[in-house]
């Protein structure tokens, strides 16, 4: 497989969308033909027309060359499917992860804030090292991403002499080109800080560290509790926060990118990998107080991964593997199921909003079935 020159038209990022377009939709493809009841004829087809992969500064986990790395590990899982293919990615990867890895030292260098595009799940060094987790747990470049890792997490100074979170961006929340004055420090899964706490506490419990590992989960976990808000509603955080606001106030959408259901979960695996149990029963206890609350289940609006019913259902189902009462999630499945059948399918296709996603959570949700495939790691969620 070969890079394509660095602009790359429409055509061709949507098709290596993880996200959006068809190598995407191969993930359901896969699950099914690991499940037997779909071929890895229709796999292959699937992942034929996606072209040439993506290696420039846009690549990540969700797009071009790291996206088709992580597809083919799952398709070859248990065989020796797209060895090759996969050897060529594994090297391209690698070189990706270093250049940008010392572009993001020498940002720290210099001083200047990050940004979403430097760290997060979705185009960061944080969705790096989570394919790199699969596909090469001892490599350098994986120590090198943790490293990365506890440096983003040290506080730095602010033009006012306010110390802030190393994960402060200089952009808006939503407009990522637009700078806000100010700045702002997300906390969710898929752009915030949650995102590298899960990486963190998963690379643990593989037996994975660097130095600094654990102060920089408790870092994280520290800062979370200080923006966390609990009342009649239960225990929410906020979306992100500027020097002088916190937005929602409001118990918002429970949902995987933003919502009390996915930091729930990333908090839980920290609790697991720092021993902390008054945490992970703090966790497990938030997502319970979602599940309970009507109001916060009528804003799902979708049956999507990313803030629909079908993150909200994988999330209880990977909590409930490693919560204290299993069956306490395990019972609300059903409830969640007719919710997500009440609700129709999506007009989009792929995997992170549209119908392969919202299928392969529903697909998985019989509380008597085994999970079968991890699927969801690109989520941070196993």
């Amino acid at each position: 497989m070969t890079a394509t020159p660095p602009i790359a038209n429409e055509d061709t990022t949507t098709r290596q969308s993880l996200a959006h377009g068809p190598l995407g939709i191969a993930l359901l493809h896969i699950e099914r033909a690991h499940r037997g009841t779909g071929s890895w004829q229709s796999v292959h087809r699937q992942l034929a027309t996606i072209g040439p992969m993506i290696d420039n500064n846009d690549a990540n986990l969700f797009l071009g060359a790291p996206a088709m790395a992580y597809a083919l590990h799952l398709a070859a899982i248990d065989s020796d499917r797209y060895a090759n293919a996969l050897h060529s990615l594994d090297a391209i990867v690698a070189r990706h992860t270093r250049r940008r890895l010392n572009d993001a030292h020498e940002r720290i260098d210099q001083g200047k804030p990050t940004s979403f595009a430097e760290y997060d799940l979705l185009r960061g060094l944080t969705g790096l090292g989570a394919l790199l987790l699969r596909r090469a747990p001892d490599s350098d470049e994986m120590r090198g991403v943790l490293e990365y890792l506890v440096r983003l997490t040290e506080p730095i100074p602010s033009s006012d002499g306010q110390a802030l979170p190393g994960w402060w961006v200089w952009h808006a929340p939503v407009h990522l080109g637009a700078p806000t004055p100010g700045g702002h420090a997300n906390a969710g899964l898929a752009h915030g800080i949650t995102g590298p706490l899960a990486l963190l506490a998963l690379a643990k419990r593989h037996s994975i560290m660097v130095n600094g590992h654990e102060e920089a989960m408790a870092r994280i976990c520290r800062w979370l509790d200080r923006i966390r808000h609990s009342d009649h509603h239960g225990t929410r955080w906020p979306r992100w926060v500027t020097k002088t606001t916190a937005v929602p106030t409001n118990p918002a959408t429970p949902s995987w990118c933003y919502g009390a259901p996915g930091l729930a979960r990333a908090q839980q695996l920290a609790a697991i990998a720092l021993g902390d149990v008054d945490r992970k029963r703090m966790a497990e206890r938030a997502l319970l107080y979602c599940l309970a609350d009507p109001h916060q289940l009528n804003q799902l609006t979708n049956r999507g991964l990313c803030h629909g019913v079908g993150g909200l259902i994988r999330i209880v189902q990977r909590v409930a593997q490693d919560g204290e009462e299993p069956s306490t999630f395990i019972d609300r499945l059903p409830q969640l199921n007719e919710r997500f059948l009440s609700l129709g399918p999506s007009a989009e296709t792929g995997f992170l909003e549209g119908a392969a996603g919202a299928v392969l959570s529903f697909q998985s949700a019989d509380a008597a079935e085994t999970l079968v495939g991890d699927w969801d790691a690109c989520l941070l969620l196993i």
